[in-house]
């Protein structure tokens, strides 16, 4: 093994309607052959490859979830140096771009004394997506792939914009005055004593940001000099009712901040800060004005992920100030799921011990490209109950709210193996009732059944007294972190998603449960469960979350129909309903589950997934199972009106007009059950902090905008011409502000998130060049040898004739955004035209 050297080289052949084949080639670069048996190797993919089509040099394992293995055949006769080995094979799904493509690839050799060596080889260099076969879903994609040429249509003729200030969300009113206020070395924050946290805050900002660290001082009055002022609104003040709203006051005078609470002075603070710009070392200036805001919606939120990739905590915190200062105010933690558990519970400890770690030698395999060594992987770590404390408390003091997620019954794997390995260990100590008390499997279980992500033993057993055992457990340690925090626990959300058709339908206790209580399917076996977890949960105090599936039932029709489930209305659960894509037959669940009482947050897959790609290009990571929301298509969700936009389904052919007008409207009361929106960020490709922050960033600004903002103006126009212009104008000032302003506010952070940087648009028209951005502002470099531009580049700055010469034959234009601390984004690449035509 210490010789063997494998170069792994991936190619997508072709797609049509029903998947698509690949051919993965093995090069034996060492000195040693890879022998004729004895060896797998191992890979993540989210595609499941069908062993009934594959190459016959190889057999298919499927050990679990998106781990695959190839294992030589009979009649393999081994790999010598310098030769390649070609494996062809057929994926169910698509493969039309870089994350289809299969990662995380290791060997497993067993060696002449009966043991196992490991390697990790990484990832396969992937071929290009360069054919139509290779671009295209099969015949009925007709949505065009993202081009140099479609980028630069789309962002020309839209109208003539500037932005109208630089604070993004954009506040509910700004009326600006001439003239500027300094604030420097002699500035004071004077703040009522209930504010004194706000003011330390403000403080510690404006050290971090711009070198400036005022003296705080308990006072309650107007302001005078150059002081900040913060206290709680009064009569007089313009102030509306409500705990987020606040107004911001810039005068010769000083600055004053007044807010209904806390939580509104903190956002007045935040627009402060956006509002600087320096002039010299420690002085800042303000520009004079005065501004009231409020909220659209009292829930703002992002989903993260940290369970399918683990989040380190300082990564947490950072995501937590970029929240705050685009006034978000939940951070919804996924801490638990397949692979892996997140938060330790003293209780169990084995949660974190078995249930954290991910590896070849670890009891949950690599997923998702995390390799086979569980230390320092990607696929393993966990928040310690000091971690998660310190992430409370630094939450709390931006006044953002934190909700744990812990997913059941299904997307369990980690706990329930977790439990294993805990009943396995007391049992061994002769603890026999010790052992059985926390179990969430049923041995006996002979159910089969395969989960979306592609696991067979997934599910808890509901029926096992353990099971709520198990999460009342869970559920009292939350709440002792949190009070601990000083930040009391209100709700919890326990995911209820994805259960897969087959769970539960030959467990032993499973059907004795059922008989018990009189349940025909396993469908209203689930709804007993969540009945029962319900209670638990009223029980201890708290407020019940969950993905749309907690709350709906099947249609008495007998179609499958899932509709709102009236048995939970008496005391209903805030419902959090993501599954919108066009054409999946759910997109109206939102307004019929807020119509019938349900208070209903909007996750909206098909605008509000930031872990989609968001743009149909092969080089874009990200899935597209619900579409490709990029930017401009994020500011313009309509969260009370899906329809008016509603043009095409996933794979680009135009929807059904009368489908259309039988979906469901939402009712005056349905408008009062929608709390807000909330962006997801699923960890399946989050595989490094680079990552989590090209994927957030900057759709999450859009999610902000949209989220705090009033409804805007387009969006009760059925005139489609009028509200087109309406779009267009709106984005034309919101792509400025962000080009201009917020993204060069983030670059001075310090430590700026690596944001997505758009790729150019770039044509060549009679002779002439022409380059745009999707986000002007920012600085475009180009080359015309085919290099790679860098700092030293040409700028772009305005279209230009090419006459290629003969020593420029077949050269390329590569034009780049630079964002304004010299960060390069992904090259745009247009082939030049040869001289002989």
């Amino acid at each position: 093994m210490r010789h063997m050297n494998l170069e792994l080289a991936w190619a997508c052949l072709g797609n049509d309607a029903s998947g698509f084949s690949a051919r993965l080639q093995i090069r034996n670069a060492g000195p040693a052959a890879l022998p004729a048996a004895g060896w797998t190797l191992y890979f993540n993919t989210c595609r499941p490859v069908d062993p009934a089509r594959l190459s016959a040099s190889v057999c298919l394992l499927h050990p679990g979830g998106d781990l695959f293995g190839f294992a030589p055949a009979a009649g393999f006769a081994g790999l010598l140096p310098g030769q390649t080995l070609e494996i062809e094979y057929w994926s169910a799904g698509w493969a039309i771009s870089v994350t289809d493509a299969p990662l995380g690839f290791y060997l497993v050799l067993q060696d002449a004394q009966g043991g196992q060596q490991v390697r990790a080889l990484g990832d396969a260099q992937i071929a290009p997506f360069l054919t139509p076969a290779q671009q295209q879903r099969g015949p009925e994609d007709r949505l065009p792939a993202s081009t140099a040429a479609t980028r630069y249509a789309a962002a020309c003729g839209l109208p003539e914009a500037e932005a109208l200030h630089g604070l993004t969300p954009a506040p509910q009113s700004w009326r600006s005055a001439a003239g500027r206020l300094t604030l420097g070395a002699a500035t004071r924050i004077l703040y009522q004593p209930a504010l004194a946290s706000e003011a330390e805050l403000l403080r510690e900002l404006l050290d971090a940001q711009w070198g400036l660290a005022p003296h705080c001082l308990p006072a309650d009055g107007q302001p005078a000099g150059d002081a900040i002022v913060l206290r709680l609104a009064q009569a007089g003040d313009g102030i509306a009712h409500g705990e987020e709203t606040y107004g911001l006051e810039v005068r010769p005078q000083g600055v004053l901040i007044c807010g209904a609470s806390g939580h509104g002075i903190a956002h007045g603070i935040q627009s402060l800060l956006q509002l600087l710009s320096s002039a010299v070392a420690g002085v800042i200036q303000l520009p004079l004005g005065v501004m009231r805001d409020a909220p659209r919606y009292a829930y703002r939120g992002l989903m993260l992920d940290v369970a399918r990739h683990f989040i380190g905590k300082a990564a947490v915190l950072r995501i937590i100030d970029l929240m705050a200062c685009y006034k978000l105010n939940t951070l919804h933690l996924h801490l638990s799921d397949d692979e892996g558990w997140r938060i330790a519970i003293a209780a169990l400890p084995e949660l974190t011990e078995v249930g954290a770690r991910r590896g070849a030698d670890a009891a949950l395999c690599a997923s998702f490209g995390s390799g086979p060594q569980a230390q320092d992987s990607a696929g393993s770590g966990y928040y310690s109950r000091a971690d998660f404390i310190e992430i409370l408390r630094h939450a709390q003091r931006r006044h953002i709210s934190v909700l744990p997620e812990i997913d059941l019954p299904g997307h369990a794997r980690a706990a329930i193996l977790a439990m294993q390995a805990r009943h396995q260990r007391l049992l061994a100590a002769g603890q026999v009732e010790a052992a059985e008390a926390y179990l969430l499997s049923d041995p006996e279980d002979c159910s089969t059944y395969l989960s979306v992500q592609l696991w067979r033993d997934n599910v808890m057993c509901v029926a096992r007294p353990g099971c709520l055992r198990f999460i009342e457990t869970v559920l009292r340690e939350l709440q002792s972190i949190y009070a601990e925090a000083g930040t009391p626990l209100h709700t919890i959300h326990t995911g209820g998603d994805e259960v897969p058709d087959g769970a539960w339908l030959a467990s032993p206790l499973c059907r004795q449960l059922m008989a018990q209580h009189g349940l025909a399917t396993t469908a209203q076996l689930q709804e007993y469960f969540f009945d029962q977890l319900r209670a638990l949960v009223q029980h201890l105090g708290l407020r019940l979350a969950g993905w749309e599936e907690m709350a709906v039932a099947s249609a008495p029709d007998g179609t499958g129909r899932a509709v709102p489930n009236p048995r939970f209305l008496d005391a209903p659960m805030r419902s959090y309903v993501w599954l919108s894509a066009w054409g999946k037959g759910r997109e109206d669940l939102g307004y019929r589950l807020a119509n019938a009482g349900y208070p209903v947050v909007l996750c909206n897959g098909d605008r509000l997934y930031l872990d989609l790609a968001c743009a149909k290009d092969p080089e874009e990571p990200g899935y597209y199972w619900a579409g490709f929301p990029g930017l401009r298509e994020v500011l313009e969700f309509c969260p009370e009106d899906i329809y008016t936009d509603a043009r095409c389904d996933l794979m680009g052919q135009a929807l059904e007009p009368a489908a259309l007008a039988g979906m469901v409207r939402l009712s005056e009361q349905g408008r009062a059950n929608i709390l807000g929106i909330q962006a997801q960020l699923w960890g399946e490709n989050v595989r490094d902090g680079a990552r989590l922050d090209y994927l957030l960033f900057p759709r999450l600004l859009a999610v902000a905008e949209r989220a705090w903002c009033a409804s805007p103006v387009w969006a009760g126009m059925n005139d489609m011409a009028a509200r087109r212009a309406a779009q267009d104008a709106a984005w034309a000032e919101f792509s400025q502000r962000l080009g201009r302003h917020t993204l060069p506010r983030l670059d001075s952070l310090a430590v700026p998130p690596a944001y997505r940087l758009p790729v150019p648009g770039v044509v060549l028209q009679d002779g002439v060049l022409h380059a745009n951005l999707e986000l002007p502002g920012l600085t475009m470099r180009y080359t015309l040898d085919g290099s790679e531009p860098d700092a030293q580049a040409a700028v772009y700055t305005a279209p230009f004739a090419w006459v290629p010469s003969p020593q420029q034959e077949g050269a390329q234009v590569r034009i780049a955004a630079f964002s304004s601390n010299g960060r390069k984004g992904r090259s745009a690449v247009l082939d030049l035209p040869s001289s002989t035509g």
